[in-house]
């Protein structure tokens, strides 16, 4: 009886274990590789920097955690590995991704809009504030039309019958 209790203690004791640890294991991210010679890391660690993560778009490569991060990583040290400079790798990328996976995009004819869009967009609100603001304060400034006689008369017997109740 008391080898059951053990037994069904043990079973216990193991799916709770189980049950707690494997939902951590399998959300675990596999740590990259980094290259052998340090001065390639350290180029290869510089270019993490300046890449966009595709899936987080506002986070580089290299503080991101998504597996499409980890894999542009990982071409990122290959390139450098096999020789490619610097300038070639970011190439490379662009070649496939285009400008948007550069953090920092350059300024030509396609990223027009990026760079100009928000000046654009603040010139535009800016415009419509102030014909706005203009429009309010002219209606606000003019004088309002007199009464006509009719209305005139109607105010005067207003007024002459509050005059009477206090």
């Amino acid at each position: 009886m008391i080898l059951t209790i053990c037994r069904a203690w043990l079973l216990e004791m193991t799916a709770a274990f189980l049950f707690l640890v494997l939902p951590s294991i399998s959300q675990a991210v596999p740590v990259d590789a980094p290259l052998a010679d340090p001065a390639l890391e350290a180029r290869a660690r510089a270019l993490h920097k300046v890449i966009r993560c595709l899936v987080c778009q506002n986070q580089s490569i290299d503080d991101s955690n998504a597996d499409l991060a980890r894999d542009l990583r990982v071409v990122v040290r290959q390139r450098i590995s096999l020789g490619g400079s610097d300038q070639e790798v970011l190439n490379y990328l662009v070649d496939r991704y285009g400008d948007w996976v550069l953090l920092n995009p350059p300024f030509n004819i396609r990223t027009l809009a990026l760079w100009l869009g928000p000046v654009a967009i603040l010139l535009l609100g800016g415009t419509v504030a102030v014909v706005v603001f203009r429009q309010q304060r002219s209606t606000h400034e003019s004088k309002p039309e007199p009464l006509t006689a009719k209305e005139q008369a109607r105010l005067n017997a207003l007024l002459d019958n509050d005059r009477d109740a206090i």
